[in-house]
């Protein structure tokens, strides 16, 4: 893990869950990635409930986060499932 990245989640995770979601677009980015990492690391089809389930492990806003996975182009979403990119 990038350096940068370490102080990102040392900063916004407490107790394992985020304190807030980061504005700035670059420590949004390294919390994304690890959320990528911790809760979806298989390649498959998620269901949105799912989804919810999981990121709810981390932040009660899991709306906002499903929406940053899909605009940071880290998971795409058809037909309400959900899959890694790329």
């Amino acid at each position: 893990m990038p350096a940068y990245d370490a102080r990102v989640l040392r900063t916004f995770l407490q107790d394992g869950r985020l304190v807030s979601i980061p504005a700035q677009e670059k420590k949004r980015q390294a919390i994304l990635r690890y959320l990528l990492d911790r809760c979806f690391a298989e390649d498959r089809a998620y269901p949105e409930s799912e989804v919810n389930e999981r990121l709810r492990q981390y932040h009660d806003d899991v709306a906002a986060l499903r929406r940053y996975l899909v605009v940071a182009g880290l998971m795409t979403r058809a037909g309400g499932e959900y899959r890694r990119a790329g």
